[in-house]
């Protein structure tokens, strides 16, 4: 099956209706990831067929669920789950945040590359990033620990905002262990097309 195809039956499992020019976007992400993998090491995943599920419908299957003017993509890394979402919601503001500079390049260039308006790039630490602003939707795929994350990336949640962790194995114990002040609003199970693994997404409020 080509890439193409992958992501058309991809797309048709999560229901989410992108249109062909949006498609080839994402397409085009992909062999950007692979391109740049070569010298900077995006990603531990190098094959393109697997890409599409561990990173692009993997990112994509969160979109539906994301609600919000705004979203902070924390640890971005190689644009993930960022890219995508801005891809998948044109009209929303999406603002990706990475520490590592080499990542940071890449992601301004695939910005560039994908004609994304709707995109900006931080080169930050997201414990000392003085935001201008909060976001409605806070989110993250590369935090290894949840309270970690809200207890970093809390503070860049708008008021009646959602921190958002992507997550495999539902994280009972990490949620047990959530900072003062915050709590869990709800869990959503997600099932990714072509990844044959518990993914959950999960949505923490402040209180």
């Amino acid at each position: 099956m080509t890439l193409e195809a992958g992501l058309a039956d991809g797309l048709e499992t999560l229901e989410l209706p992108l249109a062909p020019t949006i498609r080839s976007k994402l397409l085009q992400y992909l062999a950007l990831i692979e391109k740049w993998n070569r010298v900077y090491n995006l990603t531990a995943v190098r094959d393109p067929d697997k890409m599409l599920a561990h990173h692009l419908l993997d990112s994509l299957a969160v979109a539906p669920h994301v609600v919000g003017n705004s979203i902070l993509d924390v640890g971005s890394g190689a644009g993930l789950p960022g890219i995508p979402l801005a891809l998948a919601r044109p009209e929303v503001s999406v603002t990706l945040l990475e520490a590592n500079h080499k990542k940071s390049a890449f992601l301004r260039q695939a910005a560039i590359e994908l004609a994304l308006d709707n995109v900006d790039v931080v080169n930050a630490r997201v414990e000392t990033w003085e935001a201008p602003r909060r976001y409605d939707v806070v989110i993250s795929r590369a935090f290894s620990d949840l309270a970690e994350f809200v207890s970093l990336a809390g503070r860049l949640c708008d008021d009646g905002g959602v921190l958002a962790a992507m997550k495999g194995v539902h994280p009972h114990e990490e949620l047990a262990h959530l900072p003062p002040g915050y709590r869990l609003r709800n869990t959503l199970p997600l099932r990714v097309p072509g990844l044959h693994a518990e993914r959950h997404l999960i949505f923490v409020e402040r209180l």
